[in-house]
């Protein structure tokens, strides 16, 4: 009797020793992967999975598989919450996502409190850092600093036309068109018009209109691709020839399928290229020969799971979300494939890098985006 009790104490502490060798990081990616923003739920999904693959074929971190779970938020912060939620109760650990400040902002809450470390590669508005938190990270830039790119080049190139700042009055679109305005006004430029549309909205009749009569011959826009499309299109059909531009909501080829020839000429602000950067290369030609092209936030979201992987793997504990995001900050610069990035207190990187971009054809003769 005392030996089979003994064999089955034994088998039970293998049994429990062999799943804590062999247990898997539940890793999140979360971000609209349905909903008409699904183009760029696309990137931080198709960018997040890679990674963890190449991950796990190296051996994984610290000897342990990434296991990811994709979370549906359609851009809505309310969904966005319940997605925080669902991650919580099914143990994942770092957060690759979300794709909305304002998405990203309430669910950064949710995992603050429950000991989760995230990672955006998208979410620009300064407030995400700004509240202190200590697992809040994103790979990307910042509004404020997107916005005064922005508002000093309209300054320097249109200082005598009147502009029209326009918003979608989310955390991120009015959040950039304000920094743009204020870096505008700084530079002794007031914009002609100020105005919001919503989420959604199809017709812009109205809002074009009085346009036209403020005599509006430069448009900059802050949102996402869906409404700036539409707004292009129909500026175009109502004979009012303005210049348009608008920030990083709009890198997406989507907005040409959308907009048609009324994109041309359209100017954006966003990082350098990341597919042109030379640690990229072969990772690039690896996205396109499975048939996905890895612009804008594709290679932002490898990048995030490559500072997660190597941060765990440095303080060699990959379930202590609290000390990785302090080696995240601490222990930087890191080499990802979108270069090396290091971390400031609030979890900002600490290269700050925004160029003009203007849409156009490319040699297929399809519209595209490219670097001034």
């Amino acid at each position: 009797m005392k030996k089979s009790l003994l064999s089955a104490v034994a088998v039970t502490a293998l049994v429990a020793f062999s799943g804590s060798a062999w247990a898997d990081i539940l890793i999140g990616v979360a971000g609209p992967i349905t909903g008409p923003n699904a183009a760029f739920g696309a990137q931080l999904q198709k960018g997040a999975e890679q990674a963890a693959a190449d991950i796990n074929a190296a051996g994984g971190i610290n000897g342990e598989k990434i296991k990811l779970e994709v979370g549906d938020d359609v851009s809505d912060p309310k969904q966005g919450i319940s997605v925080a939620n669902k991650f919580v109760a099914d143990g994942v650990k770092y957060v690759i996502g979300h794709f909305n400040s304002g998405v990203t902002i309430p669910a950064s809450e949710v995992y603050a409190e429950n000991g989760i470390l995230v990672i955006t590669p998208s979410a620009t508005n300064p407030q995400l850092t700004e509240r202190g938190l200590w697992n809040t990270f994103r790979t990307c830039g910042r509004d404020d600093q997107q916005g005064k790119v922005a508002g000093d080049y309209l300054a320097a190139r249109f200082k005598d036309a009147k502009i029209a700042v326009v918003h979608d009055k989310t955390p991120y679109g009015q959040g950039l068109a304000d920094e743009t305005k204020k870096a505008l006004n700084g530079n002794g430029v007031t914009e002609a018009m100020y105005e919001g549309i919503n989420v959604g909205d199809k017709d812009f009749s109205a809002l074009i209109a009085k346009m036209k009569d403020a005599g509006v011959s430069v448009v900059y826009y802050g949102g996402l691709h869906t409404e700036a499309g539409l707004i292009m299109r129909q500026l175009a059909d109502q004979g009012l020839k303005a210049q348009f531009m608008s920030g990083d909501g709009i890198v997406s080829n989507e907005l040409a399928s959308i907009a048609g020839d009324a994109v041309d000429g359209t100017l954006m602000t966003f990082a350098p290229d990341p597919r042109k950067n030379p640690n990229a290369k072969d990772l690039v030609e690896k996205f396109r020969a499975a048939g996905f092209e890895p612009e804008a936030y594709t290679l932002y979201s490898y990048a995030a799971m490559q500072i997660v992987a190597a941060a765990a793997t440095k303080v060699g504990a990959s379930d202590d979300a609290q000390k990785v995001a302090e080696a995240i900050k601490a222990s930087g610069p890191w080499k990802t494939a979108i270069g090396e990035i290091g971390y400031d207190a609030k979890g900002d990187i600490t290269r700050p890098d925004y160029v003009m971009y203007n849409w156009k054809k490319g040699d297929d003769g399809k519209y595209t985006y490219f670097e001034q």
